[in-house]
């Protein structure tokens, strides 16, 4: 009897040091998981740990080639990582643009979008939707476009245009960069709230346009503040109005086309950064920080408004609404005026 009761008591004594050694097993596991688990996590989440891209719809030499080179080159001060813009132009900026929409949201992938990027649905069919697919990061900069005529063609403001217009309807002709450009949208626009009628006459690009307004061969045209001002002091064209709320400080001498002829017309050309929609909240407002940062520097700002760009920025969400407005009111211009794709 004695001996079952000391086995009885042995085996209770092996039970209780068992569970003991569980005990501090589980303890001791729970520890490593507690100081491991915030390292885990911030290996996760890191960023960034490989290079950027800057994707741009257009060729080399424009303004939206300049925003993405300038982001490119003072980024990595910050982020340290490289940073390369990649210019995909093609297919009225479709290409580049799809190639965006489509890169995974992991904050690698960075877009330069401008006023034809509000439009480019409308003018399209295409596998991505310019509202759900981004994700707005910070409006750039906006400029004007300026309403230029032959120096020999018999009109000196917007308000002589308009009458010229009226009085001999389809026989001013008027040049653009291409269907649904921003100039092209930007007269339409003109042509509707003046109530005119006037002919298009679509060029591949600014320049070819621009030469033949010069020779004589386009009455009048909109275009870019910074493609036309050398030509204007120079002579070979005259200035009639810029397009936006205010004067350009480039030609502070040119009136608005609101404040000349057509009360309330309104027409800035912006240019902005977005990403692939569904990256991490705390990325966007990083490069929404680091981007600002950058844009609003002394140098940048005075950089770009020599060309003709004034620096504006905003948050995320302000530069969301600001593309659901104009998709909105570009769209009701190219069906109103039932603009077709080049």
């Amino acid at each position: 009897m004695n001996a079952l009761l000391q086995t009885l008591a042995w085996l209770q004594q092996c039970v209780v040091f068992s569970a003991k050694i569980s005990v501090r097993a589980l303890t001791w596991l729970a520890a490593v998981w507690v100081v491991a688990t915030p390292t885990w996590s911030h290996a996760q989440t890191a960023w960034p740990t490989k290079p950027l891209r800057i994707i741009v719809p257009f060729t080399t030499g424009g303004f939206n080639d300049t925003l993405g080179r300038t982001l490119a080159a003072e980024l990595p001060k910050s982020l340290g990582q490289p940073v390369v813009v990649e210019n995909r132009p093609g297919g009225n900026t479709v290409i580049g643009t799809e190639l965006a929409a489509k890169a995974a949201p992991d904050g690698y992938t960075l877009f330069i979008a401008a006023l034809p990027f509000s439009a480019i649905q409308s003018l399209f069919k295409t596998n991505f939707d310019v509202v759900r697919d981004f994700q707005p990061i910070t409006l750039g900069g906006i400029s004007d476009n300026m309403l230029v005529a032959h120096p020999a063609f018999p009109v000196n403001s917007a308000q002589d245009l308009i009458r010229m217009a009226r009085e001999n309807p389809g026989r001013v002709n008027y040049g653009s960069s291409g269907n649904g450009t921003s100039v092209h949208l930007c007269m339409e626009l003109f042509k509707s709230m003046s109530g005119t009628s006037m002919t298009h006459i679509p060029y591949k690009g600014s320049a070819p346009v621009v030469t033949d307004l010069i020779g004589g061969q386009v009455n009048v045209m909109f275009d870019n503040v910074p493609n036309v001002i050398q030509h204007v002091k120079a002579g070979r064209m005259k200035a009639l109005a810029v397009s936006g709320r205010k004067r350009s400080p480039l030609a502070p001498d040119v009136p608005t086309v609101a404040e000349s002829a057509i009360p309330g017309f309104d027409v800035s050309v912006w240019f902005g950064v977005l990403t692939p929609v569904g990256v991490p909240r705390d990325i966007v407002n990083r490069l929404n920080a680091e981007s600002i940062k950058i844009l609003q520097s002394t140098e940048v700002r005075e950089r770009f408004l020599r060309q003709g760009v004034e620096v504006s920025t905003n948050t995320p969400e302000q530069f969301g609404e600001l593309i659901k407005s104009e998709v909105a009111r570009w769209g009701k211009v190219i069906r109103d005026a039932n603009i077709k794709a080049d």
